[in-house]
């Protein structure tokens, strides 16, 4: 059983959403007012938060950045679900680096195996402990990433996704492969924010950020000597 908050002010939608988890053997907390999400996170330590993006108080965009700045509530993951359907506001939920972006109306039942989706995603990242590549080390458990022993902040998301590069180092990753591995489905939008957390990744690495190889008309992946690979290629 994983315990869920619904952050929602219209009582209707949060006693469907509760109804239908509760159905499924979740926990639902439901908070009405923004500025009860943060306290309520960080008291109730929720699996998984689904937060309306207009809510009286305080707006669900301003509690998803406080979310992902505490380090006590920055891993927690978050559905943004709302009546704000157009294209451009889905794409700017997905690239702050909400974890999944549904919008109203919306079938219970999709939202209910999105929730899953995602639990099944995060249960993944508790089980191993460290990867570690040359000079990177990607604490799974702690949900933190070293460079030569430096820390580097990462967004959930961006953590996500670089695990996904580094578990099968050298390998090519579709964009179709990291989108499903990463947010869960895969949709144009959703393409173009995963080149959206690529560029965000590589400008945190700095110089390391040249170990993410774009792979021209299918995807990425994670080189751990880019000059000897630029060196070979140059000799034949």
């Amino acid at each position: 059983m994983s315990k869920i908050l619904v952050v929602d002010d219209e009582p209707d939608i949060s006693e469907l959403i509760t109804l239908h988890l509760m159905r499924e053997g979740h926990e639902c907390i439901c908070i009405t007012n923004g500025l009860q999400v943060m306290n309520a996170v960080i008291e109730n330590e929720p699996d998984l938060v689904v937060l309306d993006l207009m809510l009286p108080g305080q707006d669900g965009v301003t509690i998803f950045k406080r979310l992902r700045a505490d380090s006590r509530t920055r891993s927690v993951p978050v559905i943004m679900l709302t009546a704000r359907a157009q294209v451009t506001d889905k794409i700017n939920g997905l690239e702050l680096g909400a974890d999944d972006y549904l919008t109203k109306p919306f079938s219970p039942r999709e939202l209910s195996l999105r929730i899953s989706a995602i639990l099944r995603r995060t249960k993944k990242v508790t089980h191993v402990s460290e990867v570690k590549t040359g000079a990177f080390l990607l604490d799974r458990k702690n949900m933190k990433f070293f460079h030569n022993g430096t820390p580097i902040d990462l967004t959930t998301t961006e953590f996500k996704l670089l695990a996904v590069l580094l578990e099968n180092v050298t390998a090519v990753h579709t964009r179709a492969e990291l989108l499903r591995e990463v947010w869960g489905y895969s949709d144009d939008v959703a393409t173009r924010t995963l080149d959206t957390h690529i560029k965000r990744l590589r400008e945190k690495l700095g110089e390391a950020g040249r170990h993410i190889i774009t792979v021209r008309g299918t995807g990425y992946q994670f080189i751990p000597d880019p000059v000897a690979i630029a060196a070979d290629s140059l000799a034949s």
